[in-house]
């Protein structure tokens, strides 16, 4: 079986199988929709039959519009795109990944974009979004593909700017500003672009929809005409997606469904790092993670990123402790540094960041019952170092460490790194990748590894020359590297 076919005009994919479709049988008797009224949050897709001032699923006030709910009937056999044939016989060849050029961004992908795969990259106003897709399409239009880039949020000239900024000028790389999907449309069937990006999603509108652009109605329909041109005719489709508040995608949730890779873009606007993530992936692996430095002419690709979170300090300090985080499927080190101080008022304080608030608060209780440490009329702040956020519990006894080496102003003996999760009871309960997090400790030079008793990656890890001592609660961990040479 053969690639998709290239010469298949965008706008006549567009309009074979898109909401004029049904219309044009509303008016035959057989198949007649009956209409109904209804309304529709233009936020989150939640319909009611009568009008609300409020969205019962999105508790946003005045989003619900007036649509008619079209009930069509059974349709009839149509013509098929290809015939079906046996799964053996079909050519894998046109979906070979084409490398982007950004290592970074090719790990998180699957090795890169895949003809005729509809990507959705997500993320916070100004983390980055356009800056790395921009960065990344010259070097794949370096490799070799046509890329056409759709912005419908800035000019032609904003863009332009920010490529020769970040050094991502290149005659394959096409640029329009466009707003509406049959203009888009037009453009692919003039440039037949290897590669499509549009900037964003959220901006451009369907002829046939009405509304503005951006409610439920024209993202989906938008989404869905996109998703049709790059299946049928071979073409990779990134779309750039808006977040809410919560951190969601915007839009239906359908949305989310139609594509075949969601990444999000995470990190705090101050620091430099971004995080790549690989939420949904069709072609590769869902968790994995890459890493990104974000500089004034780019961003880059950050191939070992554990100097961004371990602080170099000339001497040991008090309360601090590294832990092996896994961030998808790689490990990193990431220090844990805790401050106790006395309480300023009635009320000690308790401040986080990049950590949990509510696990931070279970582990002073751990640490209060089971230990004896004195906490409870102790302010305790706990951050990490870099802006990276520690969700996963494997970081517990990190952190537990971390406080109780503030409390008695005493620093951990050098080199040790911290691995378990931490119950109620104060015991310490073993955690996924092991093997994978204590070999990485031990190639970046840590000495002393604390993890749980039992933990079967620990005779691995002594080979390479890390002390692995293994501790079944938080006392005998405590007990251990106050008692380390």
């Amino acid at each position: 079986m053969t690639s998709a076919p290239r010469n298949v005009p965008a706008s006549a994919v567009s309009a074979a199988a898109g909401p004029a479709t049904n219309a044009a049988t509303t008016g035959k008797s057989a198949g007649r929709a009956a209409r109904n009224t209804g309304y529709k949050c233009s936020e989150c897709g939640w319909q009611a039959v009568k009008w609300v001032g409020r969205c019962g699923e999105c508790q946003q006030w005045g989003t619900l519009l007036e649509v008619g709910a079209a009930t069509a009937a059974m349709p009839a056999a149509g013509p098929v795109t290809a015939a079906a044939v046996p799964i053996g016989e079909i050519d894998a060849s046109a979906a070979t990944a084409l490398p982007t050029g950004n290592p970074e961004f090719d790990r998180v992908l699957g090795g890169g974009l895949v003809p005729g795969s509809v990507t959705l990259l997500a993320g916070e106003p100004g983390i980055g979004k356009s800056t790395l897709l921009i960065s990344a399409l010259a070097s794949c239009a370096g490799n070799g593909a046509t890329v056409l880039y759709i912005t419908g949020e800035e000019s032609a000239a904003q863009v332009r700017m920010r490529a020769e900024r970040v050094g991502a000028l290149h005659p394959a790389l096409y640029l329009a500003a466009e707003s509406d999907l049959g203009a888009v449309l037009s453009h692919i069937d003039a440039v037949a672009p290897d590669v499509l990006v549009v900037d964003s999603i959220q901006t451009l509108s369907h002829p046939l929809v009405d509304g503005a652009a951006g409610g439920v109605n024209h993202v989906r329909e938008v989404a869905a005409a996109l998703t049709r041109v790059a299946k049928t005719r071979g073409l990779a489709c990134l779309l750039v997606g808006h977040v809410t508040k919560d951190g969601a995608i915007a839009g239906p949730r359908v949305l989310e469904h139609l594509v075949d890779v969601v990444l999000h873009i995470e990190g705090d606007r101050h620091t430099r790092l971004r995080l790549l993530r690989a939420v949904k992936n069709r072609f590769g692996a869902a968790d994995e993670v890459g890493c990104f430095e974000m500089g004034d002419d780019g961003m880059w690709a950050v191939a070992d990123p554990h100097g961004l979170f371990v602080s170099r300090l000339p001497e040991p300090v008090a309360g601090t402790c590294v832990t092996v985080a896994l961030e998808g499927r790689r490990p990193l080190l990431v220090e844990v540094q805790a401050l106790v101080a006395a309480a300023a008022s009635s009320v000690p304080r308790r401040a986080t960041q990049g950590v949990d608030s509510a696990r931070i608060a279970m582990l002073l209780a751990v640490l209060e019952r089971r230990v004896g440490a004195r906490l409870a009329d102790r302010e305790v702040y706990v951050s990490t170092v870099g802006g990276v956020r520690l969700t996963e519990p494997a970081s517990d006894l990190a952190v537990a460490l971390a406080v109780a080496s503030a409390s008695w102003q005493q620093p951990l003996p050098p080199g040790t790194v911290a691995v378990g999760e931490v119950g109620l009871a104060g015991e310490i309960r073993n955690v996924v990748g092991a093997q994978k997090r204590l070999a990485e400790a031990a190639r970046l030079g840590m000495r002393r590894a604390i993890v749980p008793a039992g933990t079967s990656a620990a005779t691995a890890a002594a080979d390479t020359g890390l002390v692995v001592v293994q501790a079944s609660d938080v006392r005998d961990a405590l007990a251990a590297v106050r008692t380390a040479d």
